[in-house]
C-alpha cells in the first residue's frame, strides 16, 4: 500500500491510500483521520528497532484501507525526564501543532483505543528508497528549514535522521514525536545547518497564529487539554514567543548534548 504527501487544497491535505489490493483514493485529513480513529486495526507485526512497542498494523473502514503504526500506551516505557502525561499523547499533541502551522510535518496522528488498549494510531508513509537521509539532513532543504522551526516549537529531544521520511513525490515528514514538550529546554537534532540564522520570513506568519492559538482558551491550547499539561502548553507558547522575539533560529545547548544518540 503507497502513502505518498498530499497536496495543500482548499479543502485540506489529501492522502493517496489504499483501496483493496490495486486501487488508490485521495482522502482529505478529515477522511483520512476518519479512518485513523474509527477504522478497524489488525496488527501484521512489530517494528523491532523502536525502543518502546511500535506495531504495524493495517487499518479498514468501509472499504477503505491503509497502513498504519499503532503504539500502545501499555507498551510505553517509563522516562525520568518525562514523568507526566504519555508518548502517546505527546505524539498526537506534535501532530496537532504541525497541522496549526499548516506545514503538514507530522503524518495524520489520532489517539484511540486499539488492540492493546489505548495508544497513537498514525497513518504509515512510504518513503523514498532512493533518498539520501545523510544528504538529506544536511541539506538546505526548505520543508526541513520548516521542521527545525517546529521542532524548536516542540523542543523535540529526539531529531535523528532516521525520524525523517522523504517521499517521492518531495515531501518530508517527521515522526517519532514522544519525546517533545518538556518545559525545560531539551533540542536534540541532527538539523542544526541553520543555527543563529534569520528565520525565514514566510514561517513567521505561522508562528504568530500558533502564539495567538496557545493562549488560554486559543483553539489550540483547549485541543492540547488532556494530551499535555498546563505547564507544558503555556512553555510551549513561551518558546513561540521567544522564535518570534528573537527572529532566530536556536543555538545548540551548552549543557545538554545537541545531537541525539545514535544520530541516524
Amino acid at each position: 500500500m503507497t502513502v505518498l504527501p498530499g497536496e495543500s487544497q482548499d479543502d485540506g491535505l489529501r492522502v493517496p491510500i489504499a483501496r483493496g489490493m490495486d486501487d488508490r483514493v485521495i482522502l482529505r485529513m478529515d477522511e483520512a483521520l476518519r479512518l485513523l480513529r474509527d477504522g478497524d486495526i489488525e496488527v501484521v507485526g512489530r517494528i523491532v528497532q523502536a525502543s518502546n512497542a511500535t506495531l504495524f498494523c493495517s487499518i479498514e473502514v468501509d472499504g477503505i484501507s491503509a497502513s498504519c503504526v499503532y503504539k500502545p500506551i501499555a507498551g510505553e516505557r517509563p522516562l525520568w525526564d518525562f514523568p507526566e502525561g504519555t508518548l502517546a499523547g505527546r505524539e498526537v499533541a506534535a501532530f496537532l501543532v504541525s497541522e496549526a502551522t499548516g506545514w503538514h510535518i507530522v503524518p495524520p496522528t489520532v489517539y484511540r483505543d486499539g488492540p492493546f488498549g489505548p495508544g497513537m494510531c498514525q497513518l504509515w508513509i512510504d518513503v523514498d528508497e532512493t533518498a539520501d537521509i545523510l544528504a538529506l539532513a544536511r541539506s538546505q532543504d526548505p520543508g526541513l528549514r520548516r521542521m527545525a522551526v517546529f521542532d524548536a516549537v516542540v523542543n523535540n529531544a529526539d531529531r535523528k535522521g532516521g525520524h525523517l521520511l522523504p517521499t517521492c513525490g518531495g515531501h518530508v515528514y517527521g515522526v517519532d514525536h514522544g519525546v517533545c514538550f518538556s518545559v525545560d529546554d531539551k533540542l536534540r537534532t541532527v538539523l542544526w545547518q541553520w543555527r543563529g540564522r534569520r528565520l525565514p520570513d514566510d514561517v513567521v506568519p505561522p508562528l504568530r497564529q500558533l502564539d495567538e492559538d496557545l493562549a488560554d482558551g486559543g483553539r489550540l491550547a483547549e485541543a492540547l487539554d488532556g494530551l499535555l499539561t498546563g505547564e507544558e502548553v503555556a512553555v510551549t507558547r513561551e518558546r513561540v514567543s521567544r522564535l518570534l522575539r528573537t527572529g532566530v533560529f536556536p543555538d545548540p545547548p551548552d549543557d545538554w548534548p545537541a545531537v541525539p544518540w545514535p544520530p541516524i
